[in-house]
């Protein structure tokens, strides 16, 4: 069987923990700062857990 290959996309976008928890970056924190508020961008800065629906989907992509 050959291996399986990581998905070079996914693996950009999310991070697993080491509890296993898989986390993404907010939207919305790249551009355009001068239109948003000091308090908006640093609530965007924080990184957030994936939902549940979508976990194991991504797990899958990122071969874990």
């Amino acid at each position: 069987m050959p291996k399986n290959k990581t998905h070079s996309g996914t693996k950009k976008r999310f991070r697993v923990t080491g509890s296993g928890k898989v986390m993404r970056e907010q939207a919305g924190h790249v551009h355009k700062f001068h239109e948003k508020t000091p308090q908006k961008a640093r609530r965007l800065s924080k990184d957030v857990l994936v939902s549940p629906a979508d976990t194991k989907k991504v797990k899958k992509l990122l071969g874990k």
